[in-house]
């Protein structure tokens, strides 16, 4: 609950959770990205905008992947994460989490709205038929549109620690967003660079990797933009730290005094810098 301290648990002992996150962006007319609002009642990032996202278990349906995902092999997808199999679970979570949280059902084919509804209120019951749900309306999620471009472990000290991939993909244009009155109160379409500003004057509680990614996001202008780079897959390249007085300034790749920060204070990679 909100309040926890490191007294009643052993900040050392929490384990780190799989998870996967996404930035939906569109233009309108220049680059914003939904954010979802968390209730304060949650444990985790109470109060907090994020992204859409979720848990992940890399073991879930394995044997259905074929099957529930087109456009992007396991194989593949366990590449680009670097991991030995079951990569397709991220951007399945991934696709579950943006229904769950924000309503609308990713990069799939031959769905209404009437189908969606369907499908996210028997998924906000139990997430765990996410799956099972698609299987058996013979929804098969087109994730080639869907690119990871980021990922961020949080620090030790919070009661659930999580090992977050990123990632981005266009909003589809026949969807509107729409919150489920549970964990997320509520949802906004923003400009990256108004999040970071509304962030420090301290009117939008943000986590720190969601505020860096909203600053990876600022340097675009368009999703085209954002959506190309990302297509290209560029290999991690972690985020440094100044702290020369102790303001604790954040510098991503390609920023003035990065090559000279120092490298391992915070546990974040992104992928979303120009050659």
């Amino acid at each position: 609950m909100k309040g926890l301290t490191s007294d009643d648990y052993d900040p050392a002992a929490v384990p780190i959770s799989h998870a996967a996150t996404v930035m939906l962006l569109d233009d309108r007319p220049d680059l914003h990205v939904l954010m979802v609002h968390r209730t304060a009642k949650v444990v985790f990032a109470p109060d907090n905008w994020v992204f859409p996202g979720g848990r992940v278990d890399p073991d879930d349906h394995l044997e259905d992947f074929d099957r529930l995902c087109r456009g992007l092999s396991d194989e593949q997808a366990s590449t680009i994460l670097e991991v030995d199999h079951g990569g397709l679970a991220w951007w399945i979570a991934a696709a579950r989490e943006t229904l769950e949280e924000a309503g609308l059902l990713l990069a799939t084919s031959g769905t209404d709205a009437t189908t969606i509804a369907e499908v996210r209120h028997l998924v906000l019951q139990d997430e765990n038929l996410f799956a099972d749900v698609l299987l058996e309306r013979n929804i098969t999620l087109d994730v080639t549109p869907i690119e990871e471009v980021a990922r961020f472990i949080t620090p030790m000290g919070p009661p659930r620690r999580f090992d977050a991939r990123f990632f981005v993909a266009r909003a589809p244009n026949d969807q509107d967003p729409s919150h489920d009155e549970g964990e997320i109160v509520n949802w906004e379409w923003v400009r990256p660079q108004d999040a970071l500003d509304q962030w420090a004057a301290g009117e939008m509680e943000m986590m720190s990797p969601t505020v860096r990614m909203v600053a990876c996001l600022a340097r675009y202008d368009s999703a085209d933009d954002v959506l190309a780079v990302a297509k290209k897959r560029l290999p991690y390249k972690r985020v440094r730290v100044d702290d020369p007085d102790g303001d604790y300034r954040v510098i991503l790749p390609g920023e003035p005094g990065y090559e000279h920060a120092e490298l391992e204070i915070e546990s974040g990679w992104v992928r979303l810098w120009e050659e």
